[in-house]
C-alpha cells in the first residue's frame, strides 16, 4: 500500500493560480488534482495517455478540435490518446478537478515542454 497525504503530495504550478498535485498512482495510471483560476485555459495539447477529467467544483469546459463540453460538479469526460484538447475555466470562480491518466505520467510532461 502507498498512501499520499494531500498536503504532502508533489505539486506543480504551470502558471500562477493553476496548481496541480500528484496523488497516489503507478506506471499504469496516475491521479492529478488541479485547481484552475477564473478565466484560465491550458494550452491546446495532446499526449500518449488516455485521460479522464472529472469536475469536482465549479465549471470546466473541455475543448477538442472537434467539439466542446462543459462539465459541472461530478461530470466527467474521457479523452483518447493523442486527442488534442485544452481545459478552460470560463467562469469568475475557481474550478477544481481531478485528472486520471493511463498509462501514468509525471509532471515531466509539462516541465519538459518547449
Amino acid at each position: 500500500m502507498r498512501s499520499v497525504k494531500f498536503d504532502e503530495a508533489e505539486t506543480y504550478e504551470p502558471e500562477e493560480g493553476w496548481a496541480r498535485r500528484a496523488l497516489a498512482g503507478s506506471y499504469q495510471f496516475t491521479f492529478e488534482w488541479f485547481e484552475k483560476p477564473a478565466g484560465h485555459s491550458s494550452p491546446m495539447h495532446d499526449h500518449e495517455n488516455e485521460q479522464v477529467c472529472l469536475c469536482l467544483s465549479g465549471e470546466l469546459t473541455v475543448h477538442t478540435e472537434e467539439e466542446s463540453v462543459t462539465l459541472e460538479q461530478y461530470d466527467s469526460v474521457k479523452l483518447d490518446s493523442w486527442e488534442s484538447h485544452r481545459v478552460e475555466n470560463t467562469t469568475e470562480e475557481r474550478a477544481v478537478g481531478l485528472d486520471v491518466f493511463a498509462p501514468g505520467r509525471s509532471f515531466d510532461f509539462w516541465t519538459d515542454r518547449e
